[in-house]
């Protein structure tokens, strides 16, 4: 059976180095135990849609690592998207095997929390997380005055 190794330098004196080896399986089970905490997400998203923008904040947030698929310049990813969610709108989040269409960054953290899958955290996102793509936002008109 193989072995998984990891070296450790002491800090005090840099040129202590230790060997740990353990039997592959216990290197097997670490790595489980730390990536077994993080959900499955697979995202479908646009590259540049400010709801997609709101998806990603919050995975980044979260410190969540996820499968970003590009519905605009891979189709297969958008018929993807449609087959499983069952409409065309985006951004789609899968969690886990459970799909949330047409969602804003703010309804995947709440899911997210009110799943147990991510704690509270008072840190805020990086972008906004609910705001449409620019191409969809209110446009203003110039005000007109009448004598």
């Amino acid at each position: 059976m193989g072995s998984w190794q990891t070296k450790s330098t002491f800090p005090r004196n840099g040129n202590v180095n230790f060997v740990f080896e353990f039997p592959l399986i216990y290197g097997i089970l670490l790595m489980n135990f730390v990536f077994m905490n993080k959900p499955k997400i697979i995202a479908y998203l646009k590259p540049s849609c400010g709801w997609s923008q709101g998806v990603r904040a919050i995975m980044r947030k979260y410190d969540l690592p996820f499968e970003d698929r590009d519905i605009i310049n891979d189709p297969t990813q958008r018929q993807e998207m449609i087959e499983r969610s069952g409409q065309m709108l985006s951004p789609c989040v899968e969690v886990e095997g459970h799909m949330l269409p047409d969602v804003s960054g703010d309804e995947v953290e709440a899911y997210l929390l009110s799943k147990g899958l991510v704690q509270s955290s008072e840190r805020a996102a990086d972008s906004p997380t609910n705001q449409p793509c620019a191409h969809e936002m209110p446009q203003s008109a110039p005000l007109q005055f009448r004598r």
